[in-house]
């Protein structure tokens, strides 16, 4: 059993505890709001919340941002469905978040963390993250279902 873990940024608390989490917030986010996830459905967001170790950031016990890690806390992370609502940004939330991400003691001295962004790479170059190379990217294979939400 993983612990919960948090800190107080400001009003803002981060946190990795699920009870706390909106599930309705982050799936309309996900299936109305990113680019990435369109018409998810909440159950598959539930099942991946469940399955993932997730991060929060509340005001006031409302939440603003998510992100979650798909890990073996041993070796591997894929951080995936990072946000932040668009009226809370700005306010260097997003690094505050993957600071605490970076700094978990459950994912220290994984070999590797990767993940898909179309538009954050100075965000995450800021905490090491680099594009993959042509020749490393020669190393990654995949199965992609583009439309596996619908529409």
């Amino acid at each position: 059993m993983i612990p919960v873990y948090e800190t107080a940024e400001g009003d803002y608390l981060i946190t990795t505890d699920k009870a706390k989490m909106d599930i309705d917030l982050i799936h309309h986010y996900l299936s109305e709001d990113s680019y990435w996830a369109q018409n998810i459905s909440k159950e598959i967001v539930q099942r991946s919340i469940q399955h993932s170790f997730c991060f929060a950031i509340l005001l006031l016990n409302k939440q603003v941002g998510f992100a979650r890690l798909i890990t073996d806390y041993a070796t591997f992370a894929y951080l995936a469905d990072v946000f932040i609502l668009p009226e809370h940004r700005g306010k260097g939330l997003s690094k505050k978040l993957l600071q605490f991400i970076h700094t978990n003691p459950e994912v220290q001295g994984l070999r590797r963390w990767l993940l898909g962004t179309k538009d954050a790479h100075q965000l995450y170059a800021k905490f090491g993250w680099s594009p993959i190379t042509e020749e490393q990217y020669r190393r990654f294979m995949q199965v992609h279902v583009p439309n596996v939400y619908g529409k």
